[in-house]
This record gives C-alpha cells, sequence and structure tokens, in this order.
C-alpha cells in the first residue's frame, strides 16, 4: 500500500510503499478515507514528542476516520504505534474506536475531532466544570483554541476570554463565542481575566508565567478556586511558575493530554464531539488534500489557517 513514511526525524516525510502488518486479536484493517495534520502529528513525525520512542521507519498520523470491512465508518484513535493514519489503510483497535452515523463528514470529523477533544476533556474529565464559569483561553487564535471557545460556550460558560497575539483573529473570535477578546501583553489581561475560574492553557513558556502572574495579581477574592489546565505547549516547553502564585490564591495546576485522562474516558466523550461536529455547534475551517501531496503540504501545515487533513482514497 501507499503511505506517507518517515524515514529520518527531521525530514518531510515520503509518499512511498508501506508493507501493512498482519492484524491480530481486536485489530481490524480500515481504509483510511481523512487523517488530520494535527500539530501532535507533526511532533510525532520529528520525534520531539514525549512518547517518541525513537523506531523509523513510521507512517505518521494519530487518528482519523476509516470503513471497515463490514462498511461501517469509523473515527479512531491510535496507540504509539509506528503504523499511523497517514497510509491508504491502517491497524486500529476497534475498542479505539467508535461508529460514525450515514453522512457524517470524514473530512470534518477528521479535521475538528482532535483539536476539540482538548479542550472538551479538560472541562469534562480533568477538572470539575459547571455552567456559569468563567473561562480563560490562552492561544486562542489556534485551531484547538479557536474549539476551545466554541466548546465553553457549549458548556454554557459564562464568560470566555480569548487571549492571544494576533489581534485582528482575536476580534473574529468574538462570532465564535468570545465575550472579551485581549492581547497577550496587555496590560488589561489582569483586569478582564482576573476572577476567572479555569484557565485553558495552549502556550506555556514564558507567555503562561506572565499569564499567571497578572490574573493572580488582579484577583480580588483570592479564596475563589482557579484551575489552569496546561493542554499544550507552543511557546515554551517549561515555564517558570512564581511560587508566591501559587501561595497566593487558591489555584490548582493540572494537565490534559495522553496519559493523563483514561482512554476508555476519552472514549466515552467521542459520541458527543462528533455529533457537536456534526450539526455545526463546533466547527473548523478544514483543507483536504490528496495523501500523494503529503510532501508538499507539509512544511505548510504550521503557517495554515485551516486544519489539513490527508485523504488516502478519493
Amino acid at each position: 500500500m501507499k503511505a506517507a513514511v518517515v524515514s529520518s526525524f527531521g525530514t518531510t516525510p515520503r509518499y512511498q510503499d508501506f508493507t501493512l502488518p498482519t492484524p491480530a486479536g481486536n485489530e481490524l484493517v480500515v481504509d483510511v478515507l481523512a487523517a488530520g495534520l494535527h500539530p501532535r502529528v507533526l511532533s510525532q513525525a520529528n520525534g520531539s514528542h514525549y512518547t517518541s520512542t525513537g523506531e523509523l521507519p513510521l507512517v505518521p498520523g494519530i487518528d482519523g476516520v476509516g470503513r471497515d470491512a463490514e462498511g461501517n465508518m469509523r473515527y479512531f484513535i491510535l496507540p504509539d504505534t509506528t503504523l499511523g493514519s497517514m497510509a491508504e489503510q491502517t491497524i486500529i483497535d476497534a475498542r479505539r474506536s467508535i461508529l460514525l452515523p450515514p453522512g457524517t463528514s470524514p473530512v470534518l470529523v477528521a479535521a475538528a475531532m482532535n483539536p476539540a477533544m482538548s479542550s472538551w476533556v479538560a472541562l469534562r474529565r480533568r477538572i470539575t466544570f459547571t455552567p456559569g464559569q468563567k473561562i480563560l483561553i490562552l492561544g486562542a487564535t489556534g485551531s484547538a483554541g479557536q474549539l476551545a471557545v466554541q466548546v465553553a460556550k457549549l458548556f454554557d460558560a459564562s464568560h470566555i476570554i480569548a487571549a492571544g497575539r494576533d489581534t485582528e483573529k482575536l476580534e473574529g473570535l468574538r462570532r465564535l463565542g468570545a465575550t472579551d477578546v485581549v492581547a497577550l501583553d496587555s496590560d488589561q489581561l489582569a483586569k478582564v481575566a482576573a476572577d476567572v475560574d479555569v484557565v485553558i492553557d495552549y502556550l506555556w513558556g514564558t507567555p503562561a508565567t506572565a499569564a499567571m502572574t497578572a490574573v493572580v495579581t488582579g484577583r480580588t477574592d483570592r479564596g475563589k478556586p482557579l484551575s489552569w489546565v496546561q493542554i499544550g505547549s507552543i511557546t515554551g516547553a517549561t515555564a517558570q511558575i512564581p511560587s508566591a502564585a501559587l501561595r497566593a490564591c487558591r489555584m490548582q495546576i493540572v494537565g490534559s493530554g495522553q496519559g493523563s485522562v483514561d482512554t476508555r474516558d476519552i472514549l466515552a466523550e467521542l459520541p458527543l464531539i462528533a455529533a457537536a461536529i456534526t450539526d455545526g455547534s463546533l466547527s473548523v475551517d478544514a483543507e483536504a488534500v490528496p495523501l500523494t501531496d503529503v510532501e508538499q503540504v507539509w512544511d505548510r501545515a504550521l503557517s495554515s489557517e485551516r486544519r489539513i487533513v490527508i485523504t488516502p482514497r478519493p
């Protein structure tokens, strides 16, 4: 079969032949219909993700939509494997997949499920979030951040504060549900976000440290619980956390991602996320690209305004 194949970390995957292993146990062979080119896939392919084993060659791709031998369309999440979803076929564990109803768009699900899952699962499985609470989203202008705004609206947050660097994109988030927008380096951050209940952090690094200092400093009720949920590290793998921030207010810092949430808990949320994507409650701008063009599209994935989806089959 044909696949996108990484033979050396730091190089672009090549469109070439790859041998499909023999499935075993609960495994199924599926024809891949769509696979999202997420930032997580890029880190998988360059060997920088914390789950990387360094094993090569590998086919990138961590999830996707495929069709099984019975004709069922499935959204699937792959384990850490060298056989990812950017291939004409892949092997999935049926227990790590959900059936999708007829008429579901494979491209939209492949584009939106992974980035939407990050904030959805964080709010549903990592903390206790209740309708009416206030949320600050750091890194709100990226695909995951934009979906986090929509997820917060869907979960009936009373205030949704979107923070980022691109002021033009920030203003556009108002139509997705943001009640306030603020630049990361603005003096207004401390005022606008002082009394939030939850921070969804896709940034980490120096911006997270600055935002944490601003939020804690501006807090009017230091005894009000604050949940800081660390999801991404776009601006740095480490952050200097002021000890005073942890002592000066009732704050908990938790992570949400692969390993911190049980796979069964993630799977339980997937049908609800898929339904929200299908009915338009969650939307993402997707660009479908044939597998044959994976080499040409790979390097622009991070800078693209649209979530790129690889489509191995017409």
